[in-house]
């Protein structure tokens, strides 16, 4: 029995996947590609996982867009713009990778997050052009190759010492913009066809449950507690990926 052109198997992965990293997404204002797109990917073509998980990182986000632009930081605004620009490539490159080696780059992006969430943080200031440029930058080549915008903006907001509101507001504005240059960059190169769409679709509602509980969780928590769950996890979804390629 298949749904949607995936086997039973494939489906379930993607279930309980895309569970835990939203729920991740609630807790920490990030974690939901980079925790899903190296375990989906083990069980659908890199390409898919990436744009799978780029539509549920839209419709998540458009959800929450009011209080993303009130919230976040005017560096967000600057840094989403240059990831709308810098996405295609990114893909134009995963569309040509052999799936094994996108699967372990995948698991190594994966791990790289891992590390910087656990760098000390940094004064509050907002980094100069050329730092926010350059993670510009780098999150649109991951969004496309990757589907993960996230290692190189985490530690330019949860890096440095702002209010935690603040840093996932920004972050998220960041995600929704680079799913949507994933999602658009998918369209124009081909590799975006109706059965990705309908299986994000049909994940959404366990996108929205995982989601809220995250949320629900994030106020009953400390912001050292914050930090270490946000590693903990990310640590063992990025080690566990490797493991399965070896």
């Amino acid at each position: 029995m298949e749904i949607a052109g995936f086997a039973l198997w494939q489906v379930g992965i993607a279930l309980v996947a895309t569970f835990a990293s939203a729920y991740v997404r609630g807790l920490a204002g990030f974690g939901l590609a980079i925790l899903l797109v190296p375990v989906l990917a083990l069980a659908l073509k890199p390409v898919e996982a990436v744009l799978i998980a780029n539509v549920l990182g839209l419709t998540i986000g458009l959800t929450e867009i009011r209080h993303l632009i009130r919230t976040a930081e005017k560096s967000a605004f600057h840094i989403a713009g240059i990831v709308i620009l810098t996405t295609a490539p990114g893909m134009a490159v995963l569309s040509i990778t052999p799936a094994p080696v996108a699967r372990f780059l995948i698991a190594l992006v994966a791990l790289s997050a891992f590390i910087a969430v656990l760098l000390p943080p940094r004064a509050p200031e907002m980094p100069g052009r050329v730092n926010t440029l350059l993670t510009g930058v780098a999150s649109g080549l991951l969004t496309g190759f990757a589907g993960m915008p996230g290692p190189p903006v985490v530690p330019y907001y949860v890096g440095r010492a702002i209010p935690r509101e603040v840093a996932k507001a920004s972050m998220v504005l960041v995600f929704t913009a680079a799913s949507s240059a994933g999602i658009a960059s998918g369209v124009a190169l081909g590799t975006m066809h109706w059965r990705l769409l309908l299986l994000a679709l049909a994940l959404f509602p366990v996108v929205l449950v995982g989601n809220a509980l995250g949320r629900r969780a994030l106020g009953k928590i400390s912001d050292r507690a914050w930090r270490i769950f946000a590693a903990v996890v990310l640590g063992a979804a990025s080690f566990a990926a490797l493991l399965k390629l070896i």
